[in-house]
């Protein structure tokens, strides 16, 4: 179902994130990113030949990270393909900073800092997010399938995450009638934990 209709209004600017997970031969798996940017505007721009036209990519970056079955990057490598200035894609080799971080909690400020923060691309910096949850997405039932019962058991902190895991929804009362509860009068608020740090979200 599409949005409401809106006013009377003029496109100015496009954003387009698209994020794919690979598994691999080697038993490992590539999360790649890219974000791309347009206007439906002509606009100068010295570094690009005087014009950047209209549709044509003010930012096309790209990155991947290669991880394993525990969610550490084993390698990262990024391409910058279109910038606003020459001088932005001097930055790209930044992602070999990832290398040895693992994607848990804390991911969003550790990659930031990886990256550069203010002296690294804020491009690529945005990124990681999408990326890290999609490799959540990619890995998770691999992993699944390596736990145990009762560690499957005790990793559903997906449970009061959201509208439809609440415990009192009917979206948990049939898919994990074990741990339903009618109107609790307190939630599980200590178990409430974003998608890019939990390596047991369900696929949706």
């Amino acid at each position: 179902m599409p949005l409401p209709a809106p006013g009377k209004r003029a496109l100015a600017h496009t954003r387009v994130v698209t994020c794919y997970g690979f598994k691999r031969e080697d038993n490992l798996w590539d999360i790649e990113g890219r974000i791309v940017d347009t206007k439906p505007f002509d606009f100068p721009n010295k570094d690009r030949g005087g014009t950047i036209r209209a549709d044509e990519p003010l930012h096309d970056m790209s990155i991947r990270l290669t991880i394993d079955i525990d969610l550490n990057v084993i390698d990262a490598e990024a391409v910058i393909d279109d910038s606003p200035y020459n001088y932005c894609k001097s930055i790209a080799t930044v992602a070999r900073q990832l290398v040895g971080l693992q994607i848990a909690p804390g991911w969003t400020l550790k990659s930031k800092t990886a990256m550069g923060a203010n002296h690294g691309c804020t491009h690529l910096s945005e990124l990681l997010g999408p990326v890290a949850t999609t490799a959540i997405q990619t890995i998770s039932s691999a992993k699944w399938g390596q736990t145990s019962s009762s560690e499957q058991a005790s990793s559903r902190s997906f449970i009061d995450s959201c509208h439809s895991y609440q415990v009192d929804s009917p979206v948990v009362k049939e898919h994990w009638p074990d741990l339903y509860r009618e109107k609790p009068t307190r939630r599980l608020s200590e178990n409430r934990r974003s998608n890019a740090e939990n390596p047991f979200w369900p696929i949706i």
